[in-house]
């Protein structure tokens, strides 16, 4: 299941008809979605261009979504959608849908071919006047941009627990690896340098995983902040990939071989820092955060 998508079913935003889906979701039964990026729109998600035209009680989608986490298997879907082409900002003519996979003119396109993330099904989404019911609004007509915003932050939370998971599964290889290679008549894990790759690995995780949590203790308390929550998938995100770096490293050129684990930990590890949002943009909401302390 996909976290976010059951986030947008929210009570902050469902109707009465979303809530029937959230069981569903809950139990696993139903697979979940969220539709934001498009070919031409990734980080800049408010230039999208699927477009939603009111016929009726209904509303004709006519359009593309891409690089859709669990795309090739949702059951349903949150998708987000021009209803206001002449809106200024572009944000502001967004609404949020509840399309379902069963609906007429909804189909998806073959699995993309990923470097890392492989059991993670993905995919473009098309729609050719597929239509959906008015009632599928989630929150308010061209307002959905709130809808996709209101996830954001813990979203960003939710996912650095992935790069701390990839580092202690490079230590978990790297480690007892090194203290059974033998070269120059020692274990390899006793040469100062190996030494220093275990010890570089170790910190960065160690300090990964105490602002991961420390910042999900303050959102349990009510204390969330975008500031800390881009900083966190930013900072785990980008030690995940040296780490598996450093792991690779100590494999030497096993390492190098996918017979053993650390070449699809790096490749994992990389989409952390591309996916729901990049690096670069997450150093923007940082630095806009301290930047409106001034304002």
């Amino acid at each position: 299941m996909n976290s976010r998508t059951f986030e947008s079913f929210g009570s902050s935003w469902g109707t009465w008809e979303s809530w029937a889906s959230q069981p569903l979701l809950i139990s696993g039964e139903y697979i979940g979605a969220l539709a934001m990026s498009e070919p031409n729109a990734g980080s800049d998600v408010v230039s999208m261009k699927l477009k939603a035209e009111k016929k009726g009680d209904h509303y004709i989608l006519n359009g593309n979504k891409f690089w859709i986490t669990n795309g090739p298997d949702a059951d349903v879907l949150i998708v987000y959608a021009k209803t206001d082409l002449a809106a200024v900002p572009a944000s502001r003519g967004i609404t949020a849908f509840i399309v379902e996979k069963s609906m007429p003119g909804f189909s998806t396109s073959k699995k993309l071919d990923k470097l890392g993330m492989r059991g993670s099904n993905t995919c473009e989404l098309v729609f050719e006047d597929c239509k959906v019911p008015a009632e599928n609004i989630l929150g308010h007509l061209s307002k959905g941009v709130y809808v996709l915003m209101s996830g954001l932050d813990l979203e960003r939370l939710v996912l650095a627990g992935g790069p701390l998971g990839l580092m202690q599964a490079a230590l978990d290889h790297a480690i007892p690896y090194l203290h059974a290679r033998e070269a120059f008549g020692q274990k390899i894990g006793h040469f100062q340098l190996m030494q220093g790759k275990m010890a570089d690995m170790y910190t960065r995780l160690m300090a990964c995983r105490q602002y991961v949590y420390n910042v999900a203790k303050a959102c349990d308390e009510g204390h969330c902040t975008a500031k800390d929550c881009a900083g966190v998938i930013l900072y785990s995100a980008e030690c995940a990939t040296q780490v598996a770096l450093d792991g690779i490293q100590c494999f030497g050129g096993n390492g190098y071989i996918n017979d053993f684990p650390m070449g699809r930990i790096l490749r994992d590890a990389k989409l952390y820092e591309i996916g729901a949002g990049t690096s670069e943009i997450r150093r923007l909401v940082i630095g806009r955060a301290f930047n409106a302390d001034f304002h």
